[in-house]
């Protein structure tokens, strides 16, 4: 009898892994993903991009408001008898009666080596902390927030050239590539989930728009750390006569001035240390990104300028 997989997952992230089982001819019964949410005043409805594929590869979709006291969602995949759920950033907790539903339970594809930045944000906290590599646990999902036992942690080197964006695609290839032998080897009854070592566990707070502002007293590579963490959304940023200009790149320089104060007509911005960052991306409030050799030729923030 073929096995009942479901799938929950909202992100883009999720996009690859969703794609890889459906085309290794894993049996995706039926997918769960966050509600389609409104945006230009109300006028555009924006659907997920886990809505958006599985309408394209004609898969069955859920779309709750929330799964919290929400009978008609336990009855259905009560009803179902599912083997196994997948969950992939979905973007809301599983409620503990819901746990008891599947068979083999939910496996959770979580985007750090876990027990480190448990949480909403772990990439972009991962870049900001500058550390040295990140990458994907496979998880069983309990009641306690990404505390499961592991079945399987893949690592890759952060380069600190590479944004969240970049980090967020690369990580979201390897859970694709690896969810395939997970999957067999717990129908198989080969895995073995390891618990968590709760002592060493970090989290990774939901990032907060006002966490962006760069605070010019930081080393230089802190501040490269955090437009890359950033990056696309919130972004880090400064104000300059009011305006908030958010800077999508940058690379460390080696101009030398006060806090804040502009040390070359290219936009290099002194830091701590004796130290600075080179711009090479940047965009004003409300208006489109620019590479530096255009946003020079009409921005009033000149050399000598302190922002």
């Amino acid at each position: 009898m073929p096995k009942k997989i479901i799938f929950m997952g909202t992100p883009l992230f999720a996009v690859p892994i969703l794609k890889s089982l459906y085309q290794n001819g894993y049996p995706i019964s039926v997918v769960y993903t966050q509600p389609p949410q409104k945006s230009n005043r109300g006028h555009k409805i924006n659907k997920s991009p886990i809505q958006g594929i599985s309408e394209t590869l004609n898969i069955d979709f859920r779309s709750p408001q929330t799964l919290k006291d929400n009978q008609e969602e336990y009855q259905f995949l009560k009803k179902m008898d599912a083997d196994l759920a997948i969950v992939v950033a979905y973007g809301q907790i599983i409620p503990r009666n819901f746990l008891r539903l599947i068979k083999k339970g939910f496996i959770n594809i979580h985007g750090s080596i876990l027990p480190k930045w448990r949480g909403a944000a772990p990439i972009q906290r991962s870049i900001m902390n500058l550390d040295d590599e990140t990458g994907i646990s496979i998880m069983k999902i309990v009641e306690e927030l990404d505390s499961g036992p592991i079945s399987n942690s893949y690592k890759i080197k952060l380069d600190r050239n590479f944004n969240a964006e970049e980090i967020s695609d690369k990580l979201s290839l390897l859970a694709a590539e690896k969810i395939s032998d997970n999957i067999d080897d717990i129908f198989q009854e080969k895995v073995k989930f390891i618990d968590q070592d709760h002592s060493k566990a970090t989290y990774a707070k939901k990032i907060k728009k006002n966490e962006g502002e760069i605070n010019w007293n930081d080393q230089a590579v802190k501040i490269i750390g955090k437009i890359n963490g950033l990056f696309p959304s919130p972004g880090a940023f400064f104000i300059f006569n009011g305006e908030r200009y958010k800077i999508l790149k940058a690379e460390i320089g080696n101009g030398i001035g006060k806090l804040g104060e502009i040390v070359s007509d290219k936009l290099e911005i002194a830091c701590s240390n004796n130290q600075s960052i080179k711009v090479l991306e940047i965009q004003r409030e409300g208006k489109k990104a620019q590479k530096i050799g255009e946003f020079i030729l009409g921005s009033q923030i000149r050399k000598g300028s302190i922002i």
